[in-house]
């Protein structure tokens, strides 16, 4: 185990966790949820906590560490499907990922 993922494992779960609690469940749901995709390559599910801004039925997950992380690489191109909750209910969207030239990686979902 290296220190990343001693690390983020924990991190995760307290970050979800938080999403349940009284009083602040309700204000760290505003800007974070959880997102499940199919892995391209392996075919497993994965879950992971992320932040958000929504707009009407488009949802904008800003990728902190892209270099770092490749869950968002499963939506280079033409993209792919995403379920995510948002207001207590489970959604499914179409999330597509582009890199800005200043490295910067945006995964955008469109409900």
């Amino acid at each position: 185990m290296n220190f990343k993922s001693s690390i983020v494992g924990p991190f995760n779960r307290v970050i979800v966790g938080l999403r349940d609690v009284p009083l602040v469940g309700r204000l760290v749901r505003k800007g974070i949820t959880v997102v499940s995709y199919t892995g391209r390559k392996s075919g497993r599910t994965f879950s992971t906590p992320v932040g958000y801004q929504r707009k009407g039925d488009t949802v904008d997950i800003r990728v902190m560490m892209p270099d770092a992380k490749t869950w968002w690489r499963n939506f280079s191109g033409e993209g792919g499907p995403l379920r995510l909750e948002l207001d207590g209910t489970e959604r499914t969207g179409h999330a597509t990922s582009h890199r800005d030239d200043k490295g910067r990686v945006t995964v955008r979902v469109k409900l």
